[in-house]
């Protein structure tokens, strides 16, 4: 295709223009977290009518209200990270990077893959994604490096919200979440009407087999390609494997049986298959990461393993422990003053039935891209993006995909959570975003003509 090096040079200084903005004007996100506090008061103190006190009182109510929800996110990433560096799972990603046969073909399998397993749970998958490159790229040299990397992050940005670790779906599924204790909606709403619904299968289907097509396009001419660092291809290149002293101790001997930990995830599975035989699980925040946790835990060789697969589990949870009691304070404010009916006026004044899950599409999309917490906004912004939506007459579960989607649309031009993937295959995000703002042009298009087609 002969237009093919003019469009990659634009594509080039695309990524580099926007990298370099970036880098001048949009600061870390703890910051952000920060900067977002105080334009909230502003905005209590103006429109809302709140007197410096009122938002005092009301910050410091709300400020630990999330340690609850803040753990159940630890968690989904902890249990997923420890799932994707296990044993067995690290083996199944290398026999799965042998199934393609081309580099256009690598390209679009590491795609597939990462949609299908930030889709089942997207703590797992980001961390098999980044595990999954190096494999890839081994086994594959002749693969663009900067694009395998940028389709190992789709899954973050298409799916994961849609799938089975779906923060907010699974939230208003749990009986005592925050969205129902304020009184926002009436009763728990199961995955079966957000999740499991013929409407979100068939567009993540379309989105797991779409994507990977559109991304294969994407590879450039061989004179063209950029090769994988040899450096780069080490990490992940082993399992990490802890050896059993010479002569153990009673209590090392414990420590490097396999049978303690099995013992402990079977009482989790066991737990939770008792509970389907008689009718009464439901899947939620805990459940899932139950399950994963269990299957985590017995798919190491022993506690000693397990306890040093933690330590490297632990590291991508500061994030979300430093900054979710801000998040928590944001939403107190806007709770306790008047800016809740302001904010839900101002979606009425805007919307109609049909418009209103674009609306709110997009508004998460853009609000996510500052605020990338994995789901932690919503607590914020529920209280009134929920009553606009009942309102209008929108369903509550309309409303709610229609947030998960946009909260996680942008991901695929944020480098938040790319951050564990881009550390394993050391590249900088700047490599990578002139692939992944294509994707997000198509994936966003794909989005809104869904939800206004199909809106109220």
């Amino acid at each position: 295709m002969p237009e093919a090096p003019a469009r990659s040079g634009l594509l080039s200084r695309l990524a580099d223009a926007l990298a370099r903005a970036s880098a001048r004007w949009v600061p870390d996100a703890f910051s952000i977290a920060c900067v977002l506090t105080f334009v909230t008061i502003a905005f209590a103190l103006t429109v809302g009518g709140a007197s410096p006190a009122d938002c005092v009182r009301a910050w410091g109510a709300g400020f630990w209200s999330l340690l609850g929800f803040g753990m159940q996110m630890c968690v989904v990433i902890f249990a997923g990270y420890l799932l994707a560096i296990s044993p067995p799972v690290h083996r199944l990603l290398d026999a799965l990077a042998a199934v393609p046969r081309s580099p256009r073909q690598a390209i679009a399998w590491t795609a597939f893959l990462s949609l299908v397993l930030c889709w089942l749970n997207w703590g797992m998958g980001l961390i098999a994604s980044a595990v999954l490159v190096g494999t890839v790229a081994r086994r594959h040299p002749d693969v663009d490096y900067r694009l395998l990397v940028a389709v190992a992050y789709l899954g973050m940005g298409a799916t994961f919200h849609g799938g089975l670790s779906a923060s907010v779906p699974l939230l208003v599924a749990t009986p005592d979440s925050d969205t129902l204790k304020a009184g926002l909606i009436a009763a728990p709403i199961p995955l079966s009407e957000t999740v499991f619904t013929p409407q979100n299968l068939a567009l993540m289907a379309v989105v797991i087999v779409g994507l990977p097509l559109f991304v294969a396009l994407l590879h450039p001419a061989a004179d063209r390609v950029v090769k994988a660092d040899p450096a780069a291809l080490q990490a992940g290149a082993a399992v990490r494997v802890i050896a059993r002293p010479d002569r153990p101790t009673p209590a090392e001997r414990l420590m490097h049986s396999g049978i303690v930990n099995r013992a402990t995830a079977l009482l989790g599975l066991g737990y939770l298959g008792l509970e389907a035989w008689g009718g009464r699980l439901s899947l939620t925040l805990d459940t899932v990461n139950l399950l994963f946790l269990s299957l985590a835990i017995a798919l190491h060789a022993s506690p000693a393993a397990i306890m040093a697969a933690a330590e490297d589990a632990a590291r991508p949870l500061h994030g979300v422990v430093l900054q979710f009691p801000l998040y928590a304070g944001i939403a107190g404010i806007i709770k306790g003053t008047g800016l809740a009916s302001w904010l839900a006026a101002a979606f009425l004044s805007v919307a109609t039935a049909k418009t209103f899950p674009l609306i709110v599409f997009w508004y998460s999309a853009a609000l996510d891209y500052f605020v990338s917490s994995g789901g932690g906004k919503w607590v914020i912004e529920s209280a009134y993006v929920l009553k606009a939506g009942q309102a209008l007459g929108v369903p509550v579960t309309r409303t709610v995909m229609a947030y998960a989607y946009g909260d996680m649309a942008t991901n695929i031009i944020q480098p938040f959570w790319a951050i564990p993937l881009l550390g394993v295959a050391r590249l900088e995000f700047r490599d990578i975003l002139g692939y992944e703002i294509l994707v997000f042009v198509v994936y966003a298009a794909l989005m809104s003509v869904v939800l206004l087609a199909f809106g109220s």
